[in-house]
């Protein structure tokens, strides 16, 4: 099944877009990466012995991969144009789901946190009082050891 996997994925890759890149993931997948059109699409084998669990999803900035967005299960005789059609319509779907917004209008309001502060991780300065609580025992230990060292002789 990898080879077949592989080999409709060379095909597929083709039909979508000119600049790809195909590779296997170790778990006998194989992903298209369309670096210029910032996509990826994953062909695994699927629950039926002809099926293939087809996954599209967004390529980050810096080159990491989103989560999947979207995916659907294909067979695998229905060939590359039934394979490229749904391709084409997880992409688009993926593509949605990050559409950018018009020049003058706002993006759409997100969901209030429960309750937490709005606060970057590892970008404060100040050290949390948990923190300061450790250091004090670090240094409590350190003093007892130092103390029990010098009364010994």
């Amino acid at each position: 099944m990898g080879v077949q996997l592989r080999d409709v994925a060379g095909e597929l890759a083709g039909v979508l877009w000119r600049e790809h890149t195909v590779y296997r993931e170790r778990s006998g997948g194989v992903v298209i990466r369309g670096e210029h059109v910032r996509r990826w699409i994953s062909l695994a084998p699927a629950g039926g012995r002809d099926e293939v669990l087809v996954r599209a999803g967004r390529i980050l900035d810096g080159g990491t991969t989103a989560p999947a967005r979207s995916e659907a299960v294909v067979p695998l005789s229905a060939g590359t144009g039934v394979l490229a059609a749904t391709c084409r319509r997880l992409l688009a779907e993926a593509a949605a789901d990050v559409a950018p917004v018009a020049p003058g209008r706002t993006a759409p309001k997100r969901s209030k946190r429960s309750g937490k502060a709005a606060r970057p991780k590892g970008s404060g300065k100040h050290t949390s009082f948990g923190s300061w609580v450790i250091l004090a025992c670090v240094a409590g230990v350190i003093a007892l050891y130092v103390y029990s060292s010098a009364m010994r002789g």
